[in-house]
């Protein structure tokens, strides 16, 4: 399968590059609906380590939809808005320490195009067990798929309209349009 970073041109953000690869997350998804949707209700795992791990994933992608609703998201379940912007900046000071290697590994599972390798997979395993292990890469696999829906959502649009639309790589985040204080 190939991976899901390729540069297209001058848009360079993570796009599915085939339908084979979004068909592969979908039945994925579908297979897992049960774990779906308990994380999505905010069981399996808590619904701001939820959040953290979607945007940790996001700061990657760098999908301006996932960016913004997911922020919202995390706002609405407490956490701060200077937590976040670290998040986003791939920064995980301000994190929960329990969650921290869950978080970093986030990073590598979206920086390797959703196939880390095995000693990464081996020390969140070790690190977490197996069970929840599987719940933080199903988190994964999620916003994984509405990254790359976004982000091939944003290429056609940077497409039909010759590179006008679509190309926004640097967007303000919602953090930024919330009346929360942040240091700069």
């Amino acid at each position: 399968m190939k991976s899901a970073s390729v540069v297209k041109g001058k848009f360079k953000k993570r796009t599915y590059t085939n339908p084979g690869e979004f068909l592969n997350d979908i039945r994925y998804l579908i297979k897992k609906r049960g774990e779906v949707i308990k994380i999505s209700r905010g069981g399996l795992i808590t619904p701001a380590f939820r959040e953290r791990l979607m945007l940790a994933v996001t700061s990657v992608n760098r999908c301006r939809y996932c960016t913004f609703m997911h922020t919202r998201l995390a706002l609405s379940e407490g956490i701060a808005g200077e937590d976040l912007k670290a998040i986003l900046d791939g920064k995980m000071e301000g994190c929960p320490v329990e969650e921290i290697a869950a978080l970093e590994y986030a990073l590598h599972w979206a920086e390797t195009g959703g196939r880390p390798d095995s000693f990464h997979v081996r020390e969140i395993v070790n690190t977490y067990g197996e069970n929840f292990s599987d719940n933080i890469n199903l988190v994964l696999r999620m916003i994984r798929v509405g990254n790359l829906c976004g982000n091939t959502f944003d290429w056609l649009l940077y497409r039909v309209s010759f590179g006008l639309l679509g190309k926004f790589s640097n967007q303000p985040s919602a953090v930024s349009s919330q009346k929360t204080k942040t240091t700069d």
